[in-house]
């Protein structure tokens, strides 16, 4: 009998010890498994007015670290942002940027309010803005041209840009397809023969010298003026 009871005793510590067991591993903190970590790119939409000038020129940044995304619908001013505010609930960006010319030129008052706000609803909503008084072009011309601000209406730009390019023997099509082309591009983006320096950085300190002879009250009559630099310096960024 007495070997019976030391058997039985034997099997209930045993279960014991697993219900102890048990219980002990309930309270131990559950450890997740790590997954694997995949560096996401950071995402920017580029919505421009124009359909052609601007998406051709932004397209050809070679930028492998980010996800840009450029296109234009034939927007502008405030329209243009309103619509990407619709796009930005569609889809999530790191950043929006709105790009849109002051042309044709505000020379009255519903214009010129439709511009300045048009700026104000993008800071607004945290987008960023890539504007131009007149137009997009002027930020070509300042890459060769050491413009110093003042008048220059639109119409004048073709002529001026291609002026530019002859040395070149390349040709801006800015009448009719108003495409950046690689060509032109190439340029944009090489290295000034006088100062040595690129081209982009040189229209980038053009631009910010230009920008800065305004006090910003109302972008519609700062003419010539162009906030492209700023989207410019974000991008080269990644480059």
């Amino acid at each position: 009998m007495k070997m019976k009871n030391k058997n039985e005793e034997q099997i209930a510590a045993r279960l014991k010890h697993k219900e102890s067991l048990k219980l002990n591993r309930r309270k131990e903190p559950l450890l997740e498994r790590n997954e694997p970590s995949i560096n996401k790119k950071p995402s920017i939409l580029i919505y421009c007015e124009g359909k052609n000038t601007e998406p051709s020129y932004f397209n050809q940044f070679r930028l492998p670290f980010i996800e840009i995304e450029t296109f234009g619908e034939g927007k502008n001013t405030l329209s243009l942002v309103k619509r990407a505010i619709q796009l930005s609930k569609a889809k999530s960006y790191d950043k929006i940027w709105c790009v849109f010319d002051a042309d044709p030129k505000p020379d009255n008052p519903k214009q010129a309010q439709n511009f300045n706000d048009a700026i104000k609803l993008a800071n607004k909503n945290n987008f960023g803005v890539a504007y131009s008084n007149q137009a997009f072009e002027y930020w070509i011309i300042l890459h060769f041209d050491d413009h110093q601000g003042g008048s220059m209406d639109r119409k004048y730009y073709n002529n001026k840009i291609n002026e530019l390019l002859k040395p070149y023997e390349i040709t801006y099509h800015g009448n009719d397809s108003k495409i950046i082309t690689e060509e032109i591009f190439e340029l944009l983006d090489g290295i000034d023969e006088k100062t040595k320096k690129e081209r982009k950085f040189l229209a980038i300190e053009r631009a910010k010298r230009n920008y800065n002879l305004f006090d910003h009250n109302n972008p519609a009559i700062e003419e010539s003026s162009t906030t492209v630099f700023n989207l410019v310096e974000e991008l080269v960024k990644y480059v």
